[in-house]
């Protein structure tokens, strides 16, 4: 979670690496913006059951080979 927040920050501040006077806030940036991603995943709930990804792998498969045709191999 924090290395997205991390992404998430420099996206926004434009910046990778703040100047020291600037840290605090970028630091406390990423923690708050690191709580709230996990605030949303704890308090999201679905009806859908958990995908199988060999499942989708393999309709995933089956409609490339619909639309381009059979690759040799």
């Amino acid at each position: 979670m924090y290395a997205a927040a991390l992404q998430y920050v420099r996206k926004v501040s434009g910046s990778t690496k703040p100047s020291q006077a600037n840290q605090a806030a970028f630091d406390a940036a990423v923690a708050e913006v690191a709580h709230a991603t996990q605030h949303l995943l704890d308090h999201l709930v679905t009806n859908a059951p958990p995908k199988d990804r060999e499942v989708e792998a393999a309709k995933a498969r089956a409609r490339s080979a619909e639309r381009y045709g059979r690759v040799a191999g």
